[in-house]
C-alpha cells in the first residue's frame, strides 16, 4: 500500500500533525562553501567566470560571445515552436497580465488640516532577474516559469527585465523559452544557470547589469545563492518542495483526489501530498487510485517515492476539523473538494493559493488560471503571500510639513526625542520655530 490511511485523533495521527505543522527545514547548507566560492569567483572574473563555469558544467564549447542570445536565435525560435504552442502562450499570458494588473498598486496622499501632507509613492526597482531553470537539459523548458514571473515584473514598469537560463550541452536555448520571454516583452536573454548566473544577476558582469530583484526557481545550489545575496538584492522567497492539500468530503471523487496528489507527487521525490477527508471509504478509493493512476506518470519512479516516503493520507471526524488542521499545516496548495467549497472560504486563514471545488485541478493554477504559481511553501503561507507585481515594487513615505504644522507638533516631537535621550532630534526642530 503506497499510503496507509490514519485516525486523525490517533497517537499516529496526532504524530503525523505535529511533523507537518513543524515541516520548516532550512536550506540546504551542504553546498553553503561551494556556492560562496562560485560567488566570489563571479564577482572577481565576471563573464569569463561565467564562460568557465559553462563550459564545465553545460556546454562544453560555450564561448564568451555567445552569453547573450541575438536576434538571429530569437528569431529562429519563432521557426521551431508550433502554432498550437503559440495560441496556448497568448491564452496563458492575457490570463495571467489580466489577473496581475488588479495588483498593482497607487502612489497616495492626504493633506492635514494644518497643511502638513503625507503619502506614499509607489515606484517600480530598476532592474530584475528572471532564473528559469534549464530543465532537464532544455527537454522539459519551464514556460509558465518565464510567464509567472516575467508579467508581473513588467506590469509593475520594471525597466530593465533579465532572463537568465543554462544552456543546453550546444550553448543554445530552448526556442519555447525564447519564444515566451519575447511575447512578454523580455528582450535580455543571457546563458547562464546555476549559483553563478545568480551571482551574474547580483553583482552585475561586463556583459549583465547588476538587478535589484531577483526571482526564480532552481536546485539547491540556485537557491543557497539566493539566499547567500539576499539583502544585497530581494529574492522572491527561499521556496521547499511543491506540497498539496486536499480537503475532502463523501461527495469528492476518488480519481480527482488522487489525480490531484500525484500532480504533487510527479514533482521530486521531496514532495508533499496529503488528503484529509471525512470519509473513510473515500480514503480507502483513493489508496486504490493512487495505485491504478501512478502506472500511467512518465515520472512513476519519483512520484512514487514521494508517496511512499512523505504521502499522508488523514481521516477527520467532521469538516470543521479537517479544516482547522488545514489552517495548521499552512499549505502552499490548498483545494477544497467539498459539497460547498465556498461556504468554507471565511475560515482558511492560512494558505498559498485555494482551489474551489472537483472541477478545478491545481494545475490550472500552475498554468492558464492566472494567479501567481510561486507560492509560500513548508507552513510560510501563515504570513506570506504569492509572487506579484509588490515584488517589482518599493514605497517611499511623503512628508512635508506647513509651518503651522511643526508648531502644532514641535513639543509632542521634541518630547518624545528628549526622552530617547536625542536632543539633536528635539533640536532641529526647536531651531526651526525661531525662523
Amino acid at each position: 500500500m503506497l499510503i496507509q490511511p490514519v485516525q486523525v485523533g490517533s497517537s499516529r495521527g496526532k504524530k503525523i500533525i505535529a511533523d507537518l505543522v513543524n515541516r520548516f527545514q532550512a536550506p540546504d547548507r551542504s553546498c553553503r562553501d561551494t556556492v560562496a566560492e562560485i560567488l566570489a569567483t563571479v564577482r572577481e572574473k565576471g563573464d569569463q567566470a561565467l564562460v568557465d563555469y559553462g563550459r564545465r558544467f553545460d556546454a562544453p564549447d560555450l564561448r564568451l560571445d555567445q552569453l547573450k542570445v541575438t536576434e538571429e536565435e530569437f528569431g529562429a525560435a519563432y521557426d521551431l515552436v508550433d502554432k498550437a504552442f503559440l495560441a496556448t502562450l497568448r491564452k496563458a499570458e492575457e490570463r495571467i497580465r489580466v489577473f496581475h494588473e488588479r495588483e498593482m498598486e497607487d502612489s497616495w496622499m492626504m493633506t492635514r488640516d494644518d497643511g502638513a501632507i503625507i503619502g506614499r509613492l509607489v515606484r517600480p526597482v530598476d532592474s530584475a532577474g528572471l532564473y528559469v531553470p534549464g530543465g532537464q537539459g532544455g527537454s522539459t523548458p519551464l514556460v509558465s516559469s518565464v510567464l509567472m514571473n516575467g508579467i508581473p515584473a513588467g506590469i509593475g514598469g520594471v525597466k530593465n527585465r533579465l532572463m537568465l537560463t543554462p544552456p543546453d550541452r550546444e550553448g543554445g536555448v530552448s526556442p519555447h523559452l525564447l519564444v515566451a520571454a519575447r511575447e512578454i516583452g523580455v528582450e535580455q536573454v543571457y546563458k547562464a544557470g546555476s549559483a553563478w548566473g545568480i551571482g551574474a544577476l547580483a553583482y552585475g558582469t561586463e556583459t549583465i547589469i547588476p538587478v535589484d530583484v531577483i526571482v526564480g526557481p532552481g536546485n539547491q545550489f540556485v537557491t543557497e545563492a539566493k539566499r547567500q545575496v539576499s539583502g544585497m538584492v530581494r529574492i522572491d522567497m527561499i521556496a521547499g518542495p511543491s506540497e498539496v492539500l486536499i480537503v475532502a468530503d463523501g461527495t469528492a471523487h476518488a480519481n480527482h483526489v488522487a489525480a490531484d496528489m500525484l500532480a504533487q507527487a510527479e514533482h521530486d521525490p521531496q514532495a508533499l501530498a496529503i488528503l484529509i477527508t471525512t470519509d473513510a471509504d473515500l480514503a480507502e478509493a483513493v489508496v486504490t487510485e493512487l495505485s491504478r493512476q501512478l502506472a500511467q506518470l512518465s515520472r512513476k519512479e519519483i512520484a512514487e517515492q514521494s508517496l511512499r516516503d512523505r504521502g499522508v493520507i488523514l481521516v477527520a471526524s467532521d469538516l470543521e476539523g479537517g479544516v482547522d488542521l488545514a489552517n495548521q499545516i499552512a499549505i502552499e496548495h490548498l483545494e477544497l473538494m467539498i459539497n460547498d467549497p465556498w461556504a468554507q472560504v471565511p475560515h482558511i486563514r492560512h494558505a498559498g493559493a485555494i482551489f474551489l471545488g472537483s472541477h478545478t485541478p491545481e494545475a490550472a493554477g500552475d498554468y492558464l488560471a492566472g494567479p501567481n504559481h510561486v507560492l509560500p511553501t513548508m507552513g510560510t503561507a501563515r504570513f506570506a503571500s504569492a509572487l506579484g507585481v509588490e515584488t517589482f515594487l518599493k514605497k517611499s513615505s511623503i512628508i512635508s510639513y506647513s509651518a503651522a504644522g511643526l508648531e502644532q507638533d514641535a513639543d509632542h516631537i521634541r518630547r518624545l526625542a528628549r526622552l530617547e535621550g536625542l536632543t539633536g532630534h528635539a533640536a532641529s526642530v526647536t531651531e526651526r520655530l525661531k525662523g
